[in-house]
Parts: C-alpha cells; sequence; structure tokens
C-alpha cells in the first residue's frame, strides 16, 4: 500500500503523541473526565446491574492486575474494565460528544486504567492514552454522522455508536500505553470484531444498554492484550471493502472526519459534560420545565405541555409515548421526555436534577405521572435544523386560563457554549461520590484526578473506590 491507511494513520498520531506534546486543554479536559468518570461509577456502585457485572467478573478468575469499583480484589484488566466501564454509564450521566452523539469516557477512561494499572504505567502515560483514545473514538463516530439527516448513520441502522466507536478509542488507548505503533493498528483491527452494541432498549426497556460501555472496554482491553501475544489485525480495517465502516455504515462514511486536522485540532475538549443523570436528549426540556417552575408556574396551573424536539430525538424520548407517560422504573424514566418535564416543574436536586429524582418510586409517582400524562413529544421543526450540535427544545404551554406560554432552550447545558464551572463539576462529583465514599474518600479521589499527572502508582489513586457498596456503608 502506498498511502498509510486510516487505522495507519491513527496509529502515528497515537504513538507520536506523548503527555508532554498534549495542549493544556486536552490534559486539563481528561483530568475532569477521569473525575466525572469514577464519580459515577462510585454513584453506580449500588445498583443492582452493578452488582451482577461485579459477581460476574469476580467469578471469572484470573491474575489480579487492575481495580475495580466495589471489588476489594483486583481483577484481570479486562474484567477490571468491563466492571468500571458498566458503572460508569449506567446512570446516564456520563459526557456526550455532539453532533456523533456518542458517550465515549464511559469505555475508553476505563479501558485505559486497566492498561495503565497493570502495565504500572503513571499518570502522565495515562492521561495520553486517555487523551488519544478519546479522540480516536469521537473521530470515528464522526465519521458516521451524515450533514444529509443531521443524525447518526450508526444510530438509524440501530447501532450504539458508543460501546461500537469506544472500544475502537479503547482498544487505541490501551494498546498505547505499552505497545509501539504497530501495535495501535493491530489492536484496532482485533477490536473492530469485538465492536457491538443494540440501541432497542432505549425504546422499550430493558438495562443491557448498561452493559455496552463495559463490553467495549473489555474488548478493548482484550485486544490490546492479544496483540501484545502475537495476534494481528488488518491494516485496512476501517475502510477496507470488508471493514468496519461497511459492516457498520454500508459504506457510507466520511475519512475526513477520521484524519482531517488530526494531532493539530483536538475534539476532546469540546465534549460536554452533563449535569442532569438522563437521557441528553431530555435536558433541554428540564431547563425548560425549571423556567416555567421561576415564572410561579405549577402542574396545576397547566392544561397541556407540547414539548418540542429534534425530530430524530423523538424515538428515543417520545415514542411510545404511552410507554415515556407512565415509566415503570426510574431507569426508563431517564429516556421519557414527559419525566423530564415533571423533573423541571417539580424542582430537582444537584444542578437541578439529580439522582435522587430518578428513582422507581418516583418514576411511579400520582403526582408526576399527572404532570405526564398532560405532555404531547413532537418534531419540532426549529429544533430539527439545530440538531445534533444541541439537544434544543421548545416547551409550548396552554394554561388553564386558555393563555399559552413558551419557553425555549436552545443551547445544551454542559457544551462550551454553557458550559459547567470546575465548581460545577465538583458539585456533581461530590453529590455522586458521597452516595458510596465517605467525604474523606472523595477529597482524596477529587484531589487524585486533579494532580493525576503527578502519580506514580495508579492503584493508590483507585484504592478509595475498591468494595465500596451502599450497604458497606449502611
Amino acid at each position: 500500500m502506498s498511502e498509510a491507511t486510516l487505522a495507519q494513520q491513527l496509529a502515528a498520531f497515537a504513538a507520536g503523541t506523548s503527555y508532554d506534546k498534549l495542549p493544556h486543554e486536552v490534559v486539563e479536559s481528561v483530568k475532569m473526565r477521569v473525575l466525572d468518570t469514577l464519580g459515577i461509577a462510585a454513584a453506580a456502585a449500588p445498583l443492582d446491574t452493578s452488582r451482577a457485572a461485579r459477581a460476574w467478573a469476580s467469578s471469572q478468575g484470573g491474575a489480579a492486575r487492575a481495580s475495580a469499583v466495589g471489588i476489594k480484589q483486583r481483577l484481570p484488566g479486562n474484567l477490571a474494565a468491563f466492571v468500571n466501564g458498566v458503572l460508569a454509564h449506567s446512570l446516564d450521566y456520563d459526557d456526550t460528544h455532539l453532533p456523533s452523539v456518542l458517550h465515549p469516557s464511559a469505555a475508553v477512561v476505563p479501558a485505559a486504567l486497566a492498561a495503565a494499572e497493570q502495565a504500572n504505567a503513571d499518570g502522565r502515560r495515562l492521561i495520553h492514552a486517555i487523551a488519544v483514545g478519546l479522540e480516536t473514538c469521537v473521530r470515528l463516530g464522526m465519521a458516521g454522522y451524515d450533514e444529509e439527516t443531521k443524525n447518526s448513520t450508526f444510530f438509524e441502522h440501530g447501532q450504539h455508536a458508543t460501546s461500537i466507536c469506544g472500544a475502537m478509542g479503547g482498544a487505541v488507548a490501551a494498546a498505547v500505553v505499552t505497545g509501539d505503533e504497530q501495535a495501535v493498528v493491530d489492536a484496532l483491527g482485533v477490536a473492530a470484531s469485538m465492536a457491538s452494541g443494540i440501541i432497542e432498549a432505549n425504546r422499550t426497556g430493558g438495562t443491557v444498554k448498561r452493559l455496552h460501555c463495559g463490553w467495549a472496554a473489555h474488548s478493548a482491553v482484550t485486544s490490546a492484550e492479544l496483540v501484545g501475544h502475537g495476534l494481528t489485525g488488518p491494516p485496512t480495517v476501517l475502510e477496507g471493502r470488508f471493514g468496519f465502516f461497511q459492516a457498520w455504515l454500508h459504506g457510507r462514511y466520511d475519512p475526513t472526519a477520521v484524519t482531517g486536522g488530526l494531532g493539530d485540532e483536538w475534539l476532546v475538549p469540546g465534549i460536554f459534560f452533563k449535569p442532569y443523570p438522563a437521557n441528553h436528549f431530555t435536558h433541554a426540556a428540564v431547563d425548560a420545565a425549571a423556567a416555567l417552575r421561576e415564572r410561579g408556574i405549577g402542574p396545576d396551573d397547566v392544561e397541556r405541555f407540547t414539548l418540542g424536539v429534534p425530530a430524530p430525538n423523538l424515538r428515543t424520548i417520545g415514542e411510545p409515548i404511552e410507554v415515556k407517560r407512565a415509566p415503570e422504573t426510574g431507569y426508563a424514566a431517564q429516556f421519557s421526555g414527559p419525566y423530564a418535564i415533571a423533573v423541571g416543574l417539580l424542582g430537582g436536586s444537584g444542578l437541578g436534577a439529580g439522582l435522587d429524582d430518578y428513582t422507581d418510586e418516583l418514576a411511579r409517582d400520582p403526582r408526576r405521572r399527572a404532570v405526564m400524562a398532560k405532555v404531547d413529544v413532537v418534531a419540532d421543526e426549529r429544533c430539527t435544523g439545530i440538531f445534533p450540535h444541541q439537544f434544543p427544545a421548545v416547551l409550548s404551554v396552554r394554561l388553564t386560563d386558555s393563555s399559552e406560554v413558551v419557553e425555549e432552550v436552545l443551547t445544551t447545558r454542559g457544551g462550551s457554549e454553557r458550559p459547567l464551572s470546575f465548581d460545577e463539576l465538583a458539585t456533581k462529583f461530590r453529590e455522586n461520590a458521597a452516595r458510596t465514599l465517605t467525604e474523606e474518600q472523595a477529597d482524596a479521589l477529587a484531589g487524585a484526578c486533579h494532580e493525576l499527572d503527578r502519580y506514580a502508582d495508579l492503584t493508590s489513586v483507585l484504592e478509595p473506590l475498591m468494595g465500596i457498596d451502599r450497604e458497606e456503608r449502611a
């Protein structure tokens, strides 16, 4: 081959970059994403699905090499990555890149942490690995973004781009920790046969989506390890006739999204942090309903809500409408536009909506059900025009006195136009960590993430998270 393939160009970027070559804003962004990811994982530790993930991982045996949240003994790297990835994505509180609609950190950070810890790498090497892994993940997701439809082609095919691209980005992160440039090429080639994720659970229920980022991280670390034992992958794994883009996107992709400006134009700092623990499509609805509450409008004042959202979002937060108006669990409520209206109108915790607002009990609460019964979710042309660079909403309300009120939220909180401050992100972290960590442990973890590049021993950073569980704190 006379020209470098896409995988070879990504590998040259990953291996040719180092901590010392990373822009300051990329380093700081990575530290914040580690803090955010670990805080979310700590909060998710008591979930039944988290316990199931830990029980399965613990039952597999193997060498003790990496730390998993909620497990006192160390695990093989791929199993630690699996547990941490499951927990990081389980609360739908993890970061989002727009317009690819990926949640990159929940897969890449656990994979990089496990690979770095079992290789005895230091914090600087970890930051480098996460940075290039996130960049790879997001760029592969952007290659599947269709400008014409303004939607992810992955999503249109029923595929969870987060776990699919997360496995690839995680593989780059894991391989760059211990391998050379060729190892990164091979890891991409191997991981492509392990990448997976079907998104139907967003529509009609089930908790399998919580598994996706864990399996992506598991696949990523496993791929890098197999390459270390001599397995190889095709250099044309991405653009080849039977490669990644043909398999997932039926050959419709943008190669310039993968390599254009690679190494010079970093996408990592632009990844959106989530202020609320729910599907990102619902966040503007929370804000719009909260604006009504600030006007003094309450549930009894409203005859009907019409929530206008981008057309592609309807399937996730508005359909089937009878399901979205009556979620049976807190998890299902995270994907409900009508429930987001109830949270905003009644007032939430944390930064405006917190974990305590998405419980099974509140999902079935009669007062919230009464609000949700009044909500229609429709496609809004203006919102569709803005999507997916933002996740906007227009909330039109008919009051009981026959007057009408409209609240527009056209930018997404947590992005560059409405960024979360460090103090706000710290508030989110501490609220999450407090569910399973002591104040002293949370302070230690926050401090370690802030100075991650000074750490030689990553196990000491993660130690407060091992063995935590709400039942142990009770």
